[in-house]
């Protein structure tokens, strides 16, 4: 099922700090695919985790490819302290990978055939905005929620300048 576009010009609803995870893999060797489906299907099981646990932190998602070689997927969440919390937390399957993965570097047994990676950032208020024109929620704006352009602002300098109502009452403390 598609969604529908929303006509005109909006923008995301998201107030204080953006958190984004950018996450994927590399594939080195197509030939090797018992190394890389491995990899892949098991960032479809921690998205599909995920989506079961909503008070785990994950708002959402994209995913993407930059090339036949390389996927990754764009994720937003609540906080970086949920996003920590998953990451480390022993009954997640993300704890089970990463045990897996740093036995093989250990022995050894690691053979270049998949790259992985993640970066994170943590965006502070005043440091993001966003436009979408005749589009369905996506990227920040479905993870945060969509709003008339005209509610943060026409030009990106109004949107970067948008802050929530707690970042101005403590700003006037």
């Amino acid at each position: 099922m598609f969604a529908k576009p929303v006509l005109g010009r909006t923008t995301a609803d998201a107030e204080g700090d953006v958190v984004v995870l950018l996450i994927g893999m590399r594939i080195n060797h197509f030939w090797a695919a018992h190394q890389w489906l491995p990899v892949a299907l098991s960032m479809f099981r921690m998205l599909g985790e995920l989506a079961r646990d909503g008070d785990r932190g994950l708002l959402g998602r994209v995913l993407l490819t930059a090339s036949p070689r390389t996927y990754y997927v764009v994720q937003y969440w609540e906080s970086k302290e949920k996003l920590y919390a998953y990451a480390t937390a022993p009954d997640m399957f993300h704890h089970r990978v990463w045990g897996i993965i740093n036995r093989k570097e250990r022995a050894g047994r690691t053979r270049g055939h998949v790259g992985i990676w993640h970066e994170a950032y943590v965006v502070p208020e005043g440091a993001y905005e966003s436009v979408y024109a005749d589009m369905p929620a996506f990227g920040l704006a479905a993870a945060h929620g969509q709003v008339p352009v005209e509610r943060r602002g026409r030009c990106a300098r109004d949107r970067f300048a948008h802050r929530s109502a707690a970042e101005v009452a403590e700003e006037t403390g």
